[in-house]
């Protein structure tokens, strides 16, 4: 079953100025809801310190679970441990927001919507480059894998990979193929003798 969002509802309105603290339960269900989620379950508690004042509100964010989404490397479930926070600026107004941190609220909102927010610091919380351990890929898929791909690039566990140290590159091999052109003593074309008469 599909979790509606209400439990990530925050009526501000009728909230006094100061520090308020709330906490949530992402769990499947909640990643359920969110279309084209890259990560499929999880069990991560969430929280939101806060901290209303006239004429904003300053929402400081943390999550912490573990999740399951898709190795990069054989596209197969793995869990992962996530930890993070981060910082909002909710202001009252009109205009664009042109910072990523700041979120303008029109004057007649009157409640926030803290699920995106929370779905977004989950998955900016994973690692860039999301893989099992070493040996605990699924090597059948990974196989498959590999045998569809039309250009695949050298595994990260290859050690076969260009070292700009190896013996056979030699920086000195450049210049003198560059050198050549202007030492060479050989015959000059009439066509650049004639164009160099021009100055």
């Amino acid at each position: 079953m599909k979790s509606s969002g209400n439990d990530f509802i925050i009526p501000f309105i009728g909230l006094k100025i100061g520090m308020h603290i709330f906490e949530f339960e992402v769990n499947d269900a909640f990643f359920e809801s969110m279309d084209y989620s890259i990560i499929h379950q999880g069990n991560v508690k969430a929280g939101l310190e806060l901290d209303k004042k006239e004429t904003m509100m300053i929402a400081r964010f943390w999550v912490k679970g573990t999740v399951s989404t898709n190795c990069d490397r054989c596209n197969t479930p793995l869990d992962l441990s996530i930890s993070g926070e981060y910082k909002l600026v909710y202001k009252f107004g009109t205009e664009e927001a042109e910072d990523e941190s700041l979120v303008v609220l029109h004057p007649d909102e009157y409640q926030l919507d803290v699920k995106d927010a929370i779905y977004e610091l989950i998955t900016v919380s994973l690692p860039v480059r999301v893989l099992h351990a070493p040996g605990e890929c699924d090597e059948e898929m990974w196989a498959l894998l590999q045998q569809y791909t039309v250009n695949p690039g050298p595994d990260e566990d290859d050690e076969d990979e260009w070292d700009e140290d190896d013996e056979d590159f030699d920086d000195e091999d450049f210049d003198d193929e560059d050198d050549s052109d202007d030492d060479d003593d050989g015959p000059i074309d009439p066509k650049w003798s004639a164009l160099k008469n021009l100055n």
